[in-house]
């Protein structure tokens, strides 16, 4: 069993500035255990899992293209043969690049009429997919406050739309600040999914900043979900307050805690 905290950097939101490969490097000098990203699809994937073998990161995690105003396609009606051509390219990288985790962007629907059955139908045919990438699907539940609209808003939804495929293959991702803002209590949420928690992504909340502030309180919360049993990364998807580099002296106490272990 993981005794450790492992830190994840989303370089959706991390080092932005900078390509991909660049911000790889600025992450493991910064002394996170891994990286994760939304679209790496601008880049050779090889030329990624080089750059990761250099620094010794696994990358953990991915999303299916969400460029577009949808902001993912799976369960727009009507969309499914585009749907499925960004399951099979994002599984197709991701296995090139050596990342476990894919996440099945839904996209903006408000839940409409035809939605959910676009969405469970798309959800069969990636987790089939991901299957034979030998892959795991994560579905990540998202507040409307967040983005308008948005298909899947609850851990409850996700959970019935993974019951709906049987598969073994799809788990949930739990953003503890969409979570929190839809739900309130993460922890609940965390321990009702069991061995279905793919992945964990922390911020402050309600700014979205470091998470060493505001109304969630990860000192508490970090290790109850280890005891729960969580033993993955937790992605640190936040938007730096101020100075990137100067602000992730948030990671110092978990850091320490770990020399004393």
């Amino acid at each position: 069993m993981v005794d450790v905290i492992r830190f994840s950097a989303n370089l959706g939101f991390l080092w932005i500035d900078r390509p991909l490969p660049d911000a790889i490097v600025a992450a493991a000098a910064a002394g996170f255990d891994a990286v994760e990203c939304h679209m790496p699809y601008s880049y050779d994937p090889t030329e990624i899992s080089t750059v990761l073998r250099q620094v010794g990161l696994p990358m953990v995690g991915m999303n299916t293209d969400h460029a577009g105003p949808e902001f993912g396609l799976a369960a727009v009606p009507g969309r499914e043969v585009e749907a499925r051509d960004h399951i099979d390219k994002a599984l197709a990288y991701a296995t090139t690049m050596g990342c476990p985790n894919v996440n099945l962007m839904a996209g903006r629907t408000g839940r409409a009429p035809g939605s959910e059955n676009a969405y469970r139908s798309n959800l069969a045919y990636a987790a089939e997919r991901a299957s034979a990438h030998g892959c795991t699907l994560l579905l990540e539940p998202i507040s409307t406050n967040a983005i308008d609209g948005y298909h899947l808003n609850l851990v409850g939804q996700a959970m019935d739309a993974i019951k709906s495929t049987g598969a073994d293959e799809v788990k949930v991702m739990v953003d503890c600040f969409h979570t929190h803002d839809m739900e309130g209590d993460v922890l609940t949420a965390v321990r009702t999914l069991g061995d279905r928690l793919g992945h964990i992504q922390i911020a402050a909340h309600p700014d979205r900043g470091e998470p060493d502030a505001g109304d969630l309180d990860y000192t508490n919360l970090l290790p109850a979900i280890m005891e729960s049993g969580y033993e993955g990364f937790f992605g640190a998807e936040y938007r730096p307050r101020g100075d990137l580099e100067a602000g992730l002296t948030w990671m110092n106490r978990w850091r320490q805690t770990r020399e004393m272990s």
